[in-house]
């Protein structure tokens, strides 16, 4: 398949936003169908996106917080989860991470033993328990709670993201909880949550403030949208970006 990129950039110059405040690459990874796109949407637009395509590549939002009176930005890296489509990609959305969120999806239990392998990737590309690590159960509107099978319970996730040095969570991107109980987020603490989508994004602004200030070097190469798109161009202006 042929494919073109495009690259749209409403915001400004590279240079210009890292003056205004610190700018930190969030990889968004899991499964393919487990609703990364619908989840980053929401982080960063506060919606439920009203169409949704399979990503194919990388694609990415970006959400300004203020955290204790500083602003900083948030780039959000949606990525494909079929195999196909990271192989191509994955020099490109594991360089230079400063956290990552491993997305399953609640009601797909082959979605969350996936992790293990998504794991070992991020292993592979040098992005091992050093970096903030979020475990993101998506769908929680779909769970059935007089149901215990073919679901990721709660108690299976927590031990999951303790034994793994991870912050859980539990949301749906469609809609909120129905009910939100949050424990103490203390670090090596796992508490059992419903959480709202901007308890996500909270949680990781205030994990990453407290980061060491991203260098020229190592901050995000972009700032806007990346999408590949489905139509035929010549060989040589496919790569005239890369």
């Amino acid at each position: 398949m042929e494919s073109s990129l495009e690259f749209s950039n409403s915001l400004g110059s590279v240079s210009s936003l890292l003056t205004r405040c610190r700018t930190f690459k969030v990889l968004v990874i899991g499964d393919s169908g487990v609703g990364k796109t619908c989840l980053t949407h929401r982080l960063c637009a506060g919606e439920f996106p009203g169409r949704v395509e399979a990503t194919i590549g990388v694609d990415f939002r970006e959400r300004v917080l203020d955290v204790d009176g500083e602003k900083i930005k948030l780039q959000l890296w949606d990525t494909a989860g079929q195999e196909r489509f990271r192989k191509s990609m994955v020099q490109h959305y594991y360089r230079n991470v400063h956290a990552v969120l491993f997305i399953y999806d609640v009601s797909s239990p082959a979605s969350f033993s996936g992790l293990t392998s998504w794991i070992e990737e991020c292993r592979q590309n040098s992005l091992g328990q050093g970096i903030p690590r979020f475990l993101v159960g998506n769908k929680s509107d779909l769970r059935d709670h007089h149901r215990t099978d073919g679901q990721v319970s709660q108690e299976q996730a927590m031990s999951f993201a303790k034994a793994h040095g991870m912050m859980f969570f539990e949301t749906s991107a469609k809609n909120p909880p129905s009910k939100c109980a949050s424990g103490r987020r203390g670090d090596g603490e796992v508490p059992y949550q419903q959480d709202k989508v901007e308890d996500i994004v909270v949680a990781v602004g205030a994990k990453l403030k407290r980061q060491k200030k991203p260098s020229a070097a190592t901050a995000p190469a972009y700032s806007g949208s990346f999408r590949v798109l489905n139509k035929k161009v010549p060989d040589k202006e496919m790569w005239t970006c890369c």
